[in-house]
């Protein structure tokens, strides 16, 4: 074992050395007259290109960070010249570097760094796991972390007095694992100022006891949340630059070159410590993905922000990121009843209502893509998507198409009338596809919303025949972000922790070829980079992954075991490079 782990380490040595001289091929054949020779080329390997000019190759040829030639292993070994490195995959798969359409990095990252508790799955155990953190950190002030899930409680709430236990002279206050919930100890309530008189803010709920009104300690959607914001310390800009290098090592591990960031804070003056961090990092050279942002709109303000968000963008753009996104929050969560429904709740008046007007959401889109910008929709209602797609519609018929590719995410519930207008409109259906099956929630929500309407859950297959186009991710860090989870429960529909469940509407599956383009080229189109990356094409960046097995080969059942051997950005290796890979 010794001796073969000595092995594999020379062979990963050989190859990143291999991997990260772009230069040496150019300078030793020049005096040759070969400057076009290839500075790497990765051969016998089993090629998905995910262009459909030719969807599979042997051999890739990368020169200066760029895919200089696809082809067969004799087409490609014409660009070799006396300086190329040439890397044998032993038959591996090779694929453009995985996307993700929605992701929350930063929220991710300081989920890891500020007490989590993610691991816990009752009570008693995030009670134990936060004592913990009080008991690290002694003094007065408050004691903030996230991670809790709301299927872990009984009755789907939190309680203040888990939290009294553990100190009641001391604020505790805890977000959910999504990001839409706070749970907080009866001190948090008191210095925030919420009793029993205190209303329900728009968009969001105050939890109450049911007997006598009295707040419970949990704090559902961001204008409740907002309610206890001032108690809770902003990250400091070296939390925030730790988070994003905390996550592009995690992303890049699992194989993704590029993401989309669902929701960064600015201020009116468009200066924003999210933007700062990002730009921290890049000049670090630490920034080993293409990033695109969206600027978060503020539901509590109206149009009056829009100045604020031009200017934001303006700086991020000077810093030479891409900022031309808005992400509009325009509903809640189904299991709580504040996503917004086109009918009742069950055995209930209740439609929930849109955090942000039809109204104002249609003026601010329209407005917005007039001036460049890309519109991202929170929508995991029915109601919500058709809010947001009246909104699109309006955009598109006022302005023309000027080629944004506005983006719905979530879409835990599509009105059938609705699903073939995301091709009519050009709309990218951004889904989440390892929720598509029968996990936890999942029986909260058909509960909530009935069986006729839980056969309108995610109906990736009905938007694809209708000629729609899927751009899939996470939500990290509320679940997996290996692309793999995600491509076999798309093709199963099924919880791969619990298949005796059963799928999930078995008939909305999509192809594998359906699920990789979604994870591919589709992310690569909604971020605006499909020009450079996304697929396997000459001139495009040489943005790639190596997985240990061909997924074509193997039972959907095994994708999610399948490994990413080695990942590239621009040519360069990010993660791995172990095992029999030998550089000749």
């Amino acid at each position: 074992m010794k001796e073969r782990a000595i092995r594999q380490s020379i062979a990963s040595a050989a190859l990143a050395l291999a991997l990260a001289q772009p230069g040496a091929a150019l300078a030793g054949d020049r005096s040759k007259g070969q400057a076009a020779s290839a500075d790497v080329i990765l051969t016998n390997a089993r090629v998905y290109t995910v262009d459909k000019s030719r969807p599979w190759a042997e051999s890739v040829a990368i020169k200066d960070g760029k895919i200089l030639a696809v082809g067969t292993a004799g087409e490609v070994a014409r660009t070799k010249g006396t300086r190329t490195k040439v890397v044998d995959l032993g038959g591996r798969m090779l694929l453009p570097g995985f996307g993700d359409a929605h992701a929350h990095p930063m929220f991710g990252g300081l989920t890891h760094a500020r007490c989590p508790i993610v691991d816990g799955k009752t009570p008693e155990q995030y009670q134990a796991m936060i004592a913990a953190c009080v008991a690290k950190k002694p003094g007065t002030g408050v004691v903030y972390g996230i991670g809790w899930a709301q299927t872990n409680f009984p009755g789907v709430t939190p309680h203040k007095e888990t939290l009294d236990a553990i100190s009641r002279d001391r604020p505790i206050i805890f977000g959910s694992f999504d990001g839409h919930a706070l749970w907080a100890n009866s001190k948090a309530l008191e210095l925030a100022g919420i009793t029993k008189d205190t209303p329900d803010p728009v968009g969001g709920r105050i939890g109450r006891d049911p007997k006598t009104g009295e707040p419970n300690g949990a704090l559902w959607e961001f204008s409740a949340m907002a309610l206890v914001d001032k108690l809770i310390p902003a990250p400091t800009p070296g939390e925030l630059e730790d988070s994003i290098v905390y996550v592009v090592k995690h992303f890049n591990g699992l194989g993704i070159t590029n993401w989309h960031d669902a929701g960064v804070e600015y201020r009116d003056d468009g200066s924003s410590p999210m933007v700062e961090a990002y730009r921290a990092v890049r000049d670090k050279g630490a920034l080993t993905a293409r990033v695109a942002i969206d600027i978060k709109w503020k539901n509590e303000r109206g149009l009056d922000q829009i100045p604020g968000i031009l200017r934001a963008a303006e700086r991020a753009k000077r810093y030479g990121l891409n900022a031309y996104s808005v992400k509009y929050y325009l509903d809640g969560v189904i299991p709580q009843h504040t996503a917004s429904m086109l009918e009742p709740y069950e055995g209930t008046s209740d439609r929930g209502k849109p955090a942000v007007t039809p109204e104002i959401l249609t003026a601010a889109v329209t407005r917005l893509d007039a001036q460049g910008f890309q519109a991202h929709t929170h929508s995991e209602g029915d109601g919500a998507v058709r809010e947001s797609l009246n909104a699109y519609a309006a955009a598109l018929k006022a302005n023309g198409d000027r080629g944004h590719r506005h983006m719905i995410s979530h879409m835990n519930v599509i009105d059938p009338a609705d699903q073939p207008r995301f091709g009519e409109l050009g709309v990218y259906a951004v889904f989440q596809p390892y929720w598509a099956s029968n996990y936890e929630d999942m029986d909260l929500q058909k509960a909530a919303i009935g069986p006729r309407r839980a056969q309108n859950i995610y109906p990736a297959a009905n938007i694809v025949k209708a000629g729609g186009k899927l751009a899939y991710s996470s939500d990290w860090p509320v679940d997996s972000a290996y692309p793999l989870d995600g491509i076999q429960v798309a093709l199963t529909r099924t919880n791969p922790l619990k298949p005796e469940s059963g799928p999930l509407l078995a008939d909305q599956a999509v192809t594998l070829e359906e699920a990789i383009a979604s994870y591919t080229i589709n992310v690569a189109e909604v971020n605006h980079i499909d020009k450079e990356t996304g697929s396997i094409t000459p001139g495009k960046l040489a943005d790639l992954v190596v997985l240990d097995r061909n997924l074509f080969d193997i039972p959907t059942t095994e994708i999610r075991n399948v490994k990413v051997v080695l990942t590239l950005f621009a040519g360069r290796p990010v993660y791995g490079g172990v095992g029999e890979l030998v550089a000749k």
